[in-house]
């Protein structure tokens, strides 16, 4: 399958979904990645954004979007609406993001979702500095960053075990979401952005 054009975060979230799935991305971006799925998975569904210029670009491709902000919920939905809710990159900047996987979980059997690593060895060691970290990863300084909840992959995985969620695959990538010698053995440390596939337990 050609997956040409998608960033490499995608095209391993796009592995990770079934051919002709029903799917909701939130923070959807240009929607590239549901246009791709569209066309050479066949999947159908939505995607949410909140950026003006975004839903534009979504509408340019043909992925239907509707404009909204993940931090007023997800009620419109019915339980069990998608096979996959994918969120890339967006639940540390929401405001309750353990209540967000809950809505997700709800909505959909499986959730793919994405985060930058703050236990990542760059990070600890600015921390060890008295610094909060600006690495590849995490680019933006203290008082520009629209992050505001953070987590470890150890985090992540503890909310996961509170919540009785299944992690069913992990991917500890770097900044480029590329697999580098030794990520499998210490992702928690390695690793600059995660992915996780989800689902509730039974």
């Amino acid at each position: 399958m050609n997956m040409a054009g998608l960033r490499a975060e995608q095209a391993l979230i796009a592995d990770w979904i079934t051919a002709g799935s029903r799917v909701l991305d939130l923070g959807c971006g240009d929607g590239q990645l549901l246009a791709a799925l569209a066309e050479h998975k066949g999947v159908t569904g939505y995607g949410i954004e909140i950026d003006p210029d975004n839903i534009v670009s979504c509408i340019k491709r043909g992925v239907n979007v509707i404009h909204s902000d993940l931090d007023a919920g997800l009620s419109e939905f019915d339980p069990e609406s998608f096979d996959f809710v994918i969120m890339t990159q967006t639940l540390q900047a929401t405001r309750f993001p353990h209540e967000l996987i809950d809505e997700m979980l709800r909505i959909g059997r499986q959730s793919i979702v994405t985060f930058p690593n703050m236990g990542h060895w760059k990070c600890r060691a600015q921390f060890l500095l008295g610094r909060m970290p600006v690495t590849r990863h995490l680019p933006h300084t203290w008082y520009d960053t629209p992050n505001i909840h953070m987590c470890t992959l150890s985090d992540f995985e503890d909310l996961c075990a509170e919540k009785h969620l299944e992690v069913l695959a992990r991917a500890a990538v770097d900044s480029k979401h590329r697999a580098v010698p030794g990520m499998g053995l210490w992702p928690n440390l390695l690793a600059e952005i995660a992915v996780y596939r989800i689902r509730r337990r039974g």
